[in-house]
């Protein structure tokens, strides 16, 4: 075996102890008290607190499962209706209700509602361990208060907290807010996004962690 094979081997074994540990979390917040509040003070001086908690798809609420779909209907049904995808709500509401899915859940404190969430899990992606974020959805009465960062921040201490190599998601090309927002954060066009050639409708998007 040359060098260049037992270096790859190593590190593809060194890559499923990773995804081995992550995955066998519970909850992969709990090593972060950092991340599971998040405070607000606009102009008026009214505070916005938050609360956040990782969940698995089994410990979530059906409830809370409904209003996701909906918030993601809200959000990007509009974009993926105007580009060649279309909104497919059978196929969000089975994406949503994976087995494997994890849900990083922000709920206002004061009304106890929630107000975003994220869709993601550690997984193998062409070779690479990563974090996937499959959906990062905030409701409209908490956009633009930092709390979208903050949640992204906080998948990226988990990710480098179990050694993924990059966090990773897609983003509809229409989705123009949701491309300068991810660029802001240090994401840029993956070397695995589809090509230009291929006039697909969405980019992946990657971050490197290590």
């Amino acid at each position: 075996m040359s060098v260049t094979e037992t270096v790859s081997r190593n590190q593809a074994t060194s890559q499923q102890k990773c995804l081995q540990v992550a995955n066998q979390q519970t909850n992969p917040l709990v090593e972060f008290p950092e991340f599971m509040s998040y405070k607000y003070t606009p102009s008026d001086g009214k505070e916005l607190q938050l609360k956040l908690q990782c969940k698995r798809k089994a410990d979530m609420d059906p409830k809370l499962l409904k209003w996701a779909f909906k918030l993601a209907e809200r959000n990007v049904g509009p974009q993926y209706r105007a580009c060649s995808l279309g909104w497919q709500p059978k196929i969000k509401q089975a994406d949503l209700n994976k087995a494997w899915a994890r849900y990083l859940v922000a709920t206002d404190v004061a009304t106890r509602k929630p107000a975003a969430y994220t869709m993601f899990r550690f997984d193998l992606d062409y070779g690479r361990s990563v974090l996937y974020c499959y959906e990062l959805q905030v409701e409209a009465d908490f956009q633009r208060k930092g709390l979208g960062a903050f949640m992204m921040k906080a998948l990226e201490q988990m990710a480098r907290h179990f050694c993924m190599e990059r966090v990773v998601l897609t983003v509809l090309k229409n989705n123009e807010d949701g491309m300068r927002f991810y660029r802001r954060l240090g994401y840029d066009v993956d070397e695995m996004s589809p090509d230009k050639e291929e006039d697909a409708a969405y980019e992946i998007m990657s971050k490197a962690m290590v």
